[in-house]
């Protein structure tokens, strides 16, 4: 990872080197330290592709764009140097960008002092409003009730055990989960955080092992901590039903045996049977060959970003903010997820998948649910 970061580091060097008359600039503020170096690698070449597949066809309003990649350290601390190094002093046009919550909600302040458009690209807990801001990922009302239905339906489920990262994300989720499983007539027995840098997570399952739990659900910071939490989770020999809010695909695959039976409830998985998921998929594998990393639920929203902004610029026939900002909740991406429109108070109905990770690494997809609503994430925002 530190190599990747490195050469990163280099290319941005260059990268930013070039006229902002010449380009249109996209920020790309990404953890390729802390909790997000595991997902970093898969957003960056997500991007990469977009912006190759944009520029291919002629750029936008005849130019090419570029993209500025910047680590924001996967926190709070980081984003405010990146988003300020991004908008400050690369003048970047858009940023585009999965982050973790600390890390959005540190940045917000600088995207709007600097009048930046901002499509935030990653899962996250909801209601995140600022008028530069546009999600494309999913929120609580889309992603948490396959997952607690299947497990109270399916599994006869009626006691829950909690166990989140202790940041925004992780609390957030958490309690939209409480809330879900005790409208459905279950209880939540017990519910436990560590800091979003933990890694011993015995005293919080020796807590489960005690608490007579039927299922466990999990909101941690996505990468590493999923990581930690569900070797230490198999290694204690518990054996529940086992719903985890914030693991992508490819992080999945990164556990090995260990994430076999987990289920997740996503936007999307490689194995969605569509011509656009199969065009994608094949031009990743053309672009990077053996070194692709697995397209995930973190990478795919960014490709489709990218797209997205680029959609907005050519409908608004400028960069200027104000006009793009208004595109934005009118374009339309036809992406590897379906069609992707950020109309409803600047989030976006999508497609979820429920599934279950195989002991091959693979995803299995147990059901979907077309168009789910994301519910009332900013009235005010229209």
């Amino acid at each position: 990872m530190r190599m990747f970061a490195a050469a990163l580091a280099a290319s941005t060097c260059l990268l930013g080197s070039a006229h902002a008359a010449e380009t249109i600039k996209i920020g790309v503020p990404v953890g390729l330290s802390g909790a997000n170096s595991t997902v970093a690698p898969s957003v960056v070449q997500a991007s990469e592709l977009a912006v190759d597949e944009i520029n291919a066809k002629g750029g936008v309003l005849g130019k090419k764009l570029e993209l500025v990649v910047v680590d924001d350290a996967s926190g709070a601390a980081g984003a405010q140097k990146a988003f300020d190094a991004l908008v400050f002093q690369n003048e970047v046009n858009a940023v585009v960008a999965m982050e973790t919550s600390a890390a959005r909600n540190a940045a917000l302040p600088i995207v709007q002092r600097g009048k930046v458009p901002y499509i935030y690209t990653s899962f996250y807990e909801g209601a995140s409003c600022n008028p530069y801001l546009f999600a494309n990922g999913w929120v609580p009302q889309q992603q948490v009730p396959p997952i607690v239905n299947f497990f109270m339906d399916e599994k006869k489920a009626k006691k829950f055990f909690l166990i989140g990262s202790d940041y925004a994300f992780g609390r957030g989720m958490l309690a939209f989960a409480r809330k879900a499983i005790e409208e459905k007539g279950g209880t939540v027995v017990g519910e436990e955080y560590l800091p979003i840098d933990g890694t011993d997570w015995t005293p919080v399952l020796s807590k489960l092992k005690a608490s007579g739990a039927e299922a466990l659900v999990t909101s941690t910071s996505g990468g590493a901590p999923n990581v930690t939490l569900t070797k230490q989770l198999r290694s204690s020999g518990i054996d529940l039903p086992y719903g985890n809010l914030a693991v992508d695909e490819g992080t999945a695959r990164s556990m090995g045996a260990d994430a076999a039976g987990i289920y997740l409830s996503a936007s999307y998985v490689t194995g969605i049977d569509s011509p656009a998921n199969k065009a994608y998929l094949e031009a990743m594998k053309a672009k990077f060959g053996d070194n692709l990393v697995t397209p995930n639920d973190l990478s795919t929203p960014q490709y489709e970003g990218i797209l997205a902004y680029a959609a907005a610029v050519e409908k608004a026939g400028t960069t200027d903010a104000r006009p793009v900002l208004e595109a934005l909740k009118t374009v339309s991406v036809d992406g590897p997820r379906g069609t992707i429109t950020m109309s409803k108070q600047h989030h976006a109905p999508l497609t979820m998948y429920l599934a279950q990770v195989q002991a091959d690494g693979s995803v299995k997809v147990i059901q979907s649910f077309a168009d789910v609503d994301p519910g009332d994430q900013c009235p005010k925002l229209n």
